[in-house]
């Protein structure tokens, strides 16, 4: 039978003539977030973070997200689950230039379709438009796909053994940057509204039908 959610699935897959959204996410989200980072193989945990995360580091990272400051963003499979996430958390200390790093995390199955790029990118724009103007990655050395995105940004990389250190100097904010992130913000939002309106639809559906089938059921014991 034809579902709306099989189509979606297949065009979210084709990434490179069309625009991804990336949703800004919120509190209401750090059960999505947790789901995402649990599913994280020990050794993808142990890129993210530095070490090897068990389930409890996962949730006082998450229960310490500071969502007020910082800018949080996910990309949502047609069944509203995170593929992929980007932290970006921004320092800002009087007497100081404001900086910003930048984390990210990938699924397994969503890789190679250039999210992690797309991410960083989207955090550059957000970044430049709050007067940060340097950005700041610390990754593991062998944390390959992500030592390239920061090389390709044209990020200054430093390497200290397992540790690598990029540093990426961005141009002042301008009426592109702001506009950019004011379409991606609306994109991204309107986009996860829809797909939550499809999901419950959909759930609405299969209950109807659950609920005809034990009636359906009910009558052929009652005729027997």
């Amino acid at each position: 039978m034809f579902r709306f959610t099989d189509l979606s699935k297949k065009l979210q897959e084709k990434t490179e003539s069309v625009l991804v959204p990336t949703t800004p996410l919120g509190p209401e989200h750090r059960q999505h977030i947790l789901q995402h980072l649990y599913a994280l193989s020990v050794h993808d945990r142990y890129l993210r973070f530095g070490y090897t995360a068990s389930d409890g580091h996962i949730e006082r990272y998450v229960a310490g997200l500071k969502f007020e400051s910082d800018e949080i963003y996910g990309i949502f499979n047609a069944e509203l689950q995170i593929i992929a996430m980007a932290h970006l958390a921004i320092m800002k200390e009087v007497g100081r230039q404001a900086s910003a790093e930048f984390g990210v995390s990938v699924s397994a199955h969503a890789r190679n379709r250039g999210y992690g790029a797309l991410l960083f990118q989207r955090a550059v724009t957000h970044a430049r438009n709050e007067k940060v103007y340097q950005m700041y990655i610390h990754a593991l050395s062998e944390n390959a796909p992500m030592i390239r995105i920061a090389r390709k940004e044209g990020a200054k990389i430093e390497r200290d053994g397992s540790e690598t250190e990029a540093f990426l100097s961005l141009p002042k904010r301008d009426l592109d940057s702001r506009l950019s992130e004011f379409v991606s913000d609306r994109y991204g939002k309107t986009n996860y509204g829809i797909k939550e309106d499809a999901k419950r639809f959909w759930n609405f559906l299969a209950k109807v039908q659950e609920i005809r089938t034990g009636v359906r059921e009910a009558r052929h014991q009652a005729a027997e």
